[in-house]
């Protein structure tokens, strides 16, 4: 008797493990891929319920639209097109999500000295890249179309939930760090409603968790900046954001010098030391606006920051074609030895910083 007991557990244990991998087996990836926030995204939901994966990712679509009304500055009803008509004039009342992404926005700025800056859609547009501009400015112009530029202009007014920009003229945008904030938002909501495993990739930005169905990682490549449409890097992500910068996207040449449309909000000139740079960390918010920052900062000084940071890793390709990698970074090198390139070792920083923003 004791022996069938025994037997009836085995047997029930074996089809119970046969359910589970069935369960396993059965998860599917499903996608739609479709244009928001000026940018073609893609959402993924992994789940066995076919039902529930598209419930979440036409709620993550509904999302992200409410959010790009919120902070688009290009339509006049949004809240940012207030906040920025109202500029030198009087402070604007906005929704505490709104009023948040601003204060983290500022807590960026100041940890990068004002390489990143909501303020930077201040700047006269003197910089075309769509194949108009005939010549280059000269440094009056661009010295000057940076001086509404200044992220400690932003009032905040918590109690209120109010925004007030100092100076008539001066602007916010969210280019530089909204579409990461738009994929978080996604994420949560999706995970909310009970998807473990998923992707939304915004136009770059692009935020990861769980597995693929077949329990494997998400396996991300990075574009080669000398050729886009190839890869030369690659990584294996759980619960992480990728977002990966580059001159190669729109530029213009003068004298046979490129200049890319990164600019630095600091100076108004495009940057110029870095080709392509890669973000990797928990918060595609985070890694959006770093993405922006640290090119401007350059390598040098761009990779010490990076190394103070807990969590958050990058790596550079320099207008050398040097490779840098920040402390720690795992990369899986689909050509490790490129003719065009000379792989550097990590930066080095004796004293890391345990604080994020």
């Amino acid at each position: 008797m004791m022996k069938c007991f025994f037997a009836f557990c085995f047997i029930s244990l074996q089809i119970l493990c046969g359910l589970n991998l069935f369960a396993q087996q059965a998860e599917r990836a499903f996608s739609k891929t479709l244009l928001l926030m000026g940018s073609k995204f893609e959402i993924t939901a992994v789940s066995a319920d076919e039902g529930l994966a598209w419930r979440a990712i036409e709620s993550a679509i509904g999302e992200i639209q409410q959010i790009e009304k919120s902070i688009s500055s290009w339509d006049p009803h949004s809240q940012t097109s207030k906040v920025n008509r109202f500029a030198g004039i009087s402070a604007v009342k906005v929704d505490s999500a709104l009023f948040y992404l601003i204060y983290r926005s500022k807590k960026i700025s100041q940890l990068t000295g004002g390489a990143f800056d909501i303020s930077f859609a201040s700047i006269d547009k003197l910089w075309q890249f769509d194949g108009s501009m005939q010549k280059l400015p000269d440094s009056m112009q661009v010295a000057a179309s940076v001086a509404k530029i200044n992220w400690q202009h932003i009032q905040l007014q918590a109690d209120s939930l109010s925004v007030f920009l100092v100076e008539k003229g001066m602007r916010i945008g969210f280019g530089a760090i909204g579409k990461g904030y738009a994929a978080m938002r996604a994420k949560a909501l999706m995970q909310s409603m009970g998807i473990t495993s998923g992707l939304v990739n915004a136009g770059g930005d692009l935020i990861a968790w769980g597995h693929r169905p077949q329990g494997t990682p998400w396996s991300i490549g990075i574009a080669d900046p000398e050729n886009p449409a190839q890869i030369f890097a690659q990584l294996d992500i759980h619960d992480q954001a990728v977002v990966t910068s580059g001159t190669y996207e729109k530029f213009v040449e003068f004298g046979g010098k490129r200049y890319a449309h990164i600019i630095d909000p600091r100076t108004g000139w495009p940057v110029q030391e870095l080709k392509s740079l890669t973000i990797i960390c928990p918060d595609a918010e985070l890694a959006d606006a770093l993405a922006t920052a640290v090119f401007v900062l350059g390598p040098e000084e761009g990779m010490r920051l990076i190394n103070q940071l807990k969590g958050i890793s990058c790596l550079m390709v320099t207008s050398q074609n040097d490779i840098l990698q920040s402390q720690g970074l795992q990369l899986k090198t689909r050509n490790p030895k490129p003719e065009t390139r000379n792989p550097k070792p990590e930066t080095q920083n004796p004293k890391p910083k345990t604080q994020n923003p």
